[in-house]
């Protein structure tokens, strides 16, 4: 089973938010999804640039269209001087009905495996018609203060200290107090105790939880 059919993508806009493999979620689903129709990749945050499909970042709608017509998948965003694209000029909201799919990476995670988010974060599209959140499982078992980003927050909402190891009770804490999403990705459970703990977790969320490894290219549903 492809991801997108796991995590049941559908046309509109899909935003992804957490830590843990967000960009390769998106460029995943991308690949997959431009056998269905046309693609636009985007962030209202910061992404890495992709090698595999075009660029652009315009306020013109034909433009917009035209090169989705003539490439199927399109990444749009500003480079900034760091080498790394941010929103694009054109928000969401108006190039969101030229694409079949819209994949958004609305968060910042730092690249550490697990994300705690403060009041105004993550930057969701309005016009997001679902969210899915991701975590690393990379971070279970290291302490909270290096896995997590915003460890402070996490601590606050889990009732933990920064000592302590990122578990699937707290972590199921935290997400379960954010109540972000429609459904939750556990990325790199890539041994047998990462997706046991990744099981664990399943246990303790009221919403659909899938893991697996997407850059290993194997997923399936826990919940």
């Amino acid at each position: 089973m492809e991801l997108w059919e796991l995590l049941s993508v559908r046309p509109g806009v899909t935003a992804l938010v957490g830590g843990g493999g967000k960009t390769t979620a998106m460029y995943t689903l991308a690949r997959e999804l431009a056998m269905q129709g046309t693609v636009a990749c985007t962030t209202t945050t910061h992404i890495l640039p992709p090698s595999h499909m075009p660029v652009l970042d315009c306020a013109d709608r034909g433009a917009v269209s035209a090169a989705l017509a003539a490439h199927g998948c399109i990444c749009l965003g500003a480079l900034s001087p760091e080498g790394k694209l941010t929103a694009p000029a054109m928000p969401v909201e108006a190039f969101a009905p030229l694409a079949d799919y819209v994949l958004v990476e609305a968060d910042g995670s730092k690249r550490l495996p697990v994300k705690a988010h403060l009041p105004h974060e993550p930057v969701i599209p309005a016009c997001a018609g679902s969210t899915i959140v991701l975590a690393g499982a990379s971070g279970f078992g290291r302490p909270i203060r290096e896995a997590v980003h915003r460890w402070e927050r996490f601590c606050r909402l889990a009732g933990a200290s920064p000592e302590m190891p990122v578990t699937a009770e707290n972590l199921a804490a935290v997400l379960a107090a954010e109540g972000l999403g429609d459904a939750y990705f556990i990325n790199q459970a890539e041994t047998l105790s990462a997706m046991a703990e990744a099981r664990r977790l399943a246990k303790l969320l009221l919403r659909p939880v899938f893991a697996g490894s997407l850059r290993g290219g194997i997923w399936e549903c826990l919940s």
